[in-house]
């Protein structure tokens, strides 16, 4: 293996522009992705489908986006985070334009469902994966910042697609979101490096170890047999049957009780908004908390907000659930890949993610589905809501069981310590 060309010194760490990278591609990927509860009313209407049958669009592009990290974390170990960003935005842009296009429910579940689903589940894992790789001592920060895309994308795009379906058409809305998604996260994809290494530079800019003192990490069937792996993993699962509820039933949801649509669509603002805020400040503080401890507290806190939810019926009291459900639900985003490296050093830290996200991927596909269902049998997303509550409870409580990770220096490896 040729010996890297060191990258000249520069006033900004050029891990930063890692992040900007990584932060265009959660933006335009989730954010175009998650404008779909604005489309719901119009797909329902069209295609004379029952709330049910269209919450599974998202479902299923939902189970792509993580379930695809198994396939896109090893391809992006062996061609680059960049090269597998550049094909998950390509699908993505042409994905929402044939959405566009789609005559029936059936071409939207594999415009959206397939075009969406796997352009956010090539994308999403090498661009996070590649973060965690550049950073040590302030990884959760800049996880944060990197996946508070997402929470930026959830305030600006529902919103946007609402004026645009109100003016355009739900058909020229989705060509247009599409375009503008497929021109930037081209561009914006080749912000992204693969690892500090090939530059000849270490994490954070650090200068470089004493010998010896750097591991690359577990191999990936290492990882995954870990105690740590299997509890995390679990948590996760659990907690998705009710992690994307809201994404795809909170504007219906105030739609059915009277709100105007424009309205209902800043709901998922508000979501947004709180995202934003648990990513950065949740991720930051997490370095200094540990970032273990504050995972289990993310799951308590979305049960607790999903309580405002259950007693809410007025734009100012959904508000207020979309608010404090972001915060809780951005750190949560922001801590899982990199407790991830954490736990299980760096080497192979977007195959390991990958796995770990067929997770959230399983319960992406059941729960918002579900949610639909059981609100066209009873007209109510009572049951729904406290099946969430009770989720996340579970998931905080595995996290108790997780072997905690003692406090190192910036460039050894936490992970390969013994499991106590």
């Amino acid at each position: 293996m040729p010996t890297p060309t060191p990258t000249p010194p520069s006033r900004l760490f050029p891990g930063w522009y890692v992040v900007g990278g990584a932060f265009a591609v959660t933006f335009l990927g989730f954010g175009s992705a998650y404008t779909f509860s604005a489309f719901v009313d119009a797909l329902q209407t069209d295609f004379e489908a029952s709330r049910g049958s269209v919450s599974l669009v998202f479902s299923l592009a939902g189970f792509l986006y993580f379930a695809l990290g198994i396939i896109s974390g090893p391809l992006a170990d062996r061609w680059g985070s960049r090269t597998m960003a550049i094909i998950g935005m390509l699908f993505t842009g042409v994905g929402l334009m044939l959405a566009g296009l789609a005559r029936n429910l059936i071409e939207v579940y594999l415009a959206y469902g397939l075009g969406v689903g796997l352009g956010v589940g090539f994308s999403y894992v090498p661009a996070v994966g590649a973060v965690q790789r550049w950073f040590s001592r302030r990884r959760g920060f800049a996880s944060g910042l990197a996946v508070s895309g997402i929470g930026v994308g959830t305030l600006f795009m529902p919103p946007i697609a609402a004026l645009l379906i109100e003016s355009l058409g739900w058909r020229q809305s989705y060509l247009l979101i599409g375009a503008v998604t497929l021109v930037l996260g081209l561009v914006l994809s080749l912000l992204i490096r693969n690892d500090p290494r090939d530059h000849g530079l270490y994490p954070d800019g650090d200068p470089a170890p004493p010998p010896g003192t750097v591991s690359d990490g577990m191999q990936v069937g290492e990882a995954i047999r870990s105690k740590r792996f299997i509890l995390l993993y679990a948590a996760g699962l659990v907690a998705s049957f009710g992690l994307f509820v809201p994404f795809v039933h909170l504007v219906p949801y105030a739609r059915d009780h009277g709100i105007d649509s424009a309205s209902a669509a800043l709901l998922l603002g508000a979501v947004g908004v709180g995202s934003t805020a648990g990513r950065f400040l949740l991720g930051s503080l997490a370095d200094k908390w540990g970032r273990q401890v504050t995972l289990m507290a993310m799951f308590m806190g979305m049960a607790l907000s999903l309580l405002i939810w259950l007693f809410s019926r007025d734009f100012w009291g959904l508000s207020l659930f979309g608010f404090v459900f972001g915060v809780f639900y951005g750190g949560f985003v922001a801590l899982i890949p990199a407790l991830a490296m954490d736990y299980f050093g760096g080497r192979h830290i977007s195959s390991i993610i990958g796995v770990l996200y067929t997770s959230v991927a399983l319960g992406t596909l059941i729960g918002p589905t579900a949610a639909g269902y059981i609100f066209d049998l009873s007209h109510s997303y009572t049951v729904p809501i406290l099946a969430s509550i009770a989720t996340n409870i579970l998931a905080a409580a595995i996290m108790t069981r997780i072997p905690k990770v003692r406090s190192v220096p910036s460039c050894s490896t936490p992970a390969l310590e013994k499991e106590t």
